[in-house]
């Protein structure tokens, strides 16, 4: 054997009974005892508490006034381009393509494989509102989602793609 496979070997051995003795040490000085009964034995049943409700998601109608079509297309570009395309008849990418997605249903393309949470949603309008919820929080805001993204986590943001979203129109949905 080579000098190196020696030293390989003993520095194993050494780690070998180094752990050894640390876990011999270690049961002298702790004597561990099992407990005759439970530690808490109480014998009523305790029901789990309530997850806490969710904040309620500021309403977007008195934002979208104010918002800016430029912003939310800078933002969509940052954010949402990378799975989205935006122009009219425009292709699907690994999202649907979503030129007149403000007004129309929930999975909007025919072209489109929808996830089943989304297409059990195809009778409801995507609406302002449903669109601040989806933005802030996709998983949330439809179950079984394929959309990996986290969220939209400020107002203002949201606003401004949904008023970028609106444009993307022949005829956009009147403001609330």
């Amino acid at each position: 054997m080579s000098l190196e496979t020696n030293k390989a070997f003993a520095a194993v051995l050494t780690a070998g009974i180094s752990f050894m003795v640390a876990g011999l040490v270690g049961g002298i000085v702790v004597h561990p005892q099992r407990l005759e009964k439970p530690a808490i034995a109480t014998g009523e049943v305790v029901e789990a508490a309530a997850p806490a409700a969710a904040p309620a998601l500021e309403p977007i109608a008195p934002l979208l006034a104010s918002a800016s079509v430029e912003d939310g297309r800078a933002l969509a570009g940052r954010v949402c381009a990378a799975c989205h395309s935006f122009n009219e008849g425009g292709r699907n990418a690994v999202g649907p393509n979503l030129y007149g997605v403000v007004g129309g249903p929930h999975a909007h393309r025919e072209d489109f494989n929808y996830s089943a949470g989304m297409k059990g949603l195809h009778d409801k309008t995507w609406d302002y509102e449903a669109l601040n919820a989806f933005l802030n929080k996709p998983a949330a805001a439809v179950p079984g989602t394929r959309m990996a993204f986290a969220g939209l986590n400020q107002t203002k943001q949201r606003a401004d793609v949904i008023a970028y979203l609106r444009s993307l129109s022949a005829n956009p949905v009147p403001l609330p």
